[in-house]
């Protein structure tokens, strides 16, 4: 699976519009747009803070960040 894909993964299975995905990480929605689509990548920092995100009490969106599919 593709980096793009594990990002869009994370932000379908909270149930999160690519805008309110980036609000909730501190990004622009264009960001999370460039992301989706395999244009660029998140920063290390960046990439932190999706991680913190998924950690706020979801192991499955966590599972998704880190390449393994909590549902398999």
């Amino acid at each position: 699976m593709s980096f793009s894909s594990d990002i869009k993964k994370v932000r379908q299975k909270s149930l999160l519009s690519q805008e309110a995905f980036a609000q909730a990480v501190g990004v622009s929605f264009t960001t999370v747009n460039r992301w989706e689509s395999g244009k660029c990548k998140p920063t290390f920092k960046t990439m932190k803070l999706i991680d913190e995100f998924c950690a706020g009490g979801n192991e499955r969106l966590r599972g998704a960040v880190h390449g393994s599919d909590a549902d398999s």
